[in-house]
């Protein structure tokens, strides 16, 4: 049997571990950061994750005074990349950005992953964003009547672009396939952009995109737009028509992009990550690239972990009810 003497002994020990721990701990976020951080973007290069992230990550870097390097990590819709991000080392130097699609409806359609929305802990939404669907430009429909009658017409001929199942862009298809009441073929890639690229190319009908990453092509007049899911027109695309004046209005896509850290990432460096992606947002750099995008920022009040992880937990419910058939077993 051990002692008194013995019990308190090793108490004593543990404790000055625990502080040891924790005084370093502190430390370490006092510090942090002390190098380059990555931040890994679950698709291709150009697509509208990418485009956000790049102008978001330029600017918390000049506040964290180290630079963001991003990685793109594209496939399995963005679970490829969530599955790094999430055997990271939980020291703040990998980060990851997510949306509705890699951070919640992932879950139903690849129910076997190797994580789940605890393996992350939250940092800041830095986005919100609106789908848009776009049609190759030679595409015999004017408007979004002569495609939905087009599209009943001839039922699974038509085929739309998206990022890869589960990504924002296929969700943005789900949505709008389900509101028109049409069978169209839906054609994942690897990313936004290379759909895109075959969009323009004629080589698929349409995309189901961001307006992020699709407007600089509507307005090119390399693809034609067709509807945006908002309830407002876009101001980079003033003659796009939402989807309520389209007669459509059940069709909506107004999604959210967060930033993310591995599960055990200590709260001061969360803090701090947050803070410069607050900065970050509210740089006239940043303003004026969302503009360009059609992209929004957060308001004052939706800047925390705390809503972030409110959108996590919405949308897993949200698209667990939508996707309940596309779930891989």
């Amino acid at each position: 049997m051990i002692s008194l003497v013995v019990k308190r002994a090793l108490a004593a020990i543990a404790t000055l571990a625990f502080a040891t721990f924790s005084i370093a701990t502190c430390a370490s976020a006092q510090d942090y950061p002390k190098r380059p951080v990555t931040m890994i973007v679950p698709f291709a290069a150009g697509g509208t994750s990418d485009v956000i992230a790049r102008a978001v990550a330029e600017q918390m870097g000049i506040a964290l005074g180290q630079t963001i390097v991003i990685e793109n990590v594209a496939g399995a819709g963005g679970s490829t990349a969530l599955a790094r991000a999430s055997r990271a080392e939980p020291d703040g130097y990998t980060i990851a950005i997510g949306n509705a699609g890699t951070n919640a409806a992932t879950y139903t359609i690849y129910p076997k992953l190797p994580f789940t929305p605890e393996s992350f802990v939250p940092i800041a939404m830095v986005a919100k964003t609106f789908g848009i669907i776009a049609l190759r430009k030679d595409f015999p429909a004017r408007d979004l009547k002569e495609f939905i009658a087009y599209a009943k017409a001839n039922p699974g001929k038509i085929n739309l672009g998206h990022a890869g199942v589960g990504s924002s862009n296929y969700l943005i298809c789900k949505s709008f396939v389900s509101a028109a009441g049409i069978d169209a073929t839906l054609v994942g890639y690897r990313g936004a952009a290379p759909a895109l690229t075959d969009a323009v190319g004629s080589q698929i009908d349409g995309v189901c995109d961001a307006a992020a990453s699709v407007s600089q092509a509507i307005n090119e007049k390399l693809v034609k737009g067709l509807v945006v899911g908002s309830t407002v027109r876009l101001a980079t695309l003033p003659e796009l028509p939402t989807s309520a004046e389209a007669g459509l209005p059940e069709f909506e896509a107004q999604g959210w992009n967060g930033l993310f850290a591995p599960k055990g990432t200590p709260p001061a460096v969360i803090a701090k990550l947050n803070a410069a992606a607050r900065t970050a947002v509210e740089t006239d750099a940043v303003k004026k690239r969302f503009a360009d995008l059609s992209t929004v920022a957060p308001d004052d009040n939706e800047h925390t972990p705390e809503l972030l992880q409110q959108l996590v937990t919405r949308d897993v419910e949200k698209y667990r009810k939508m996707l309940a058939d596309d779930a891989k077993q």
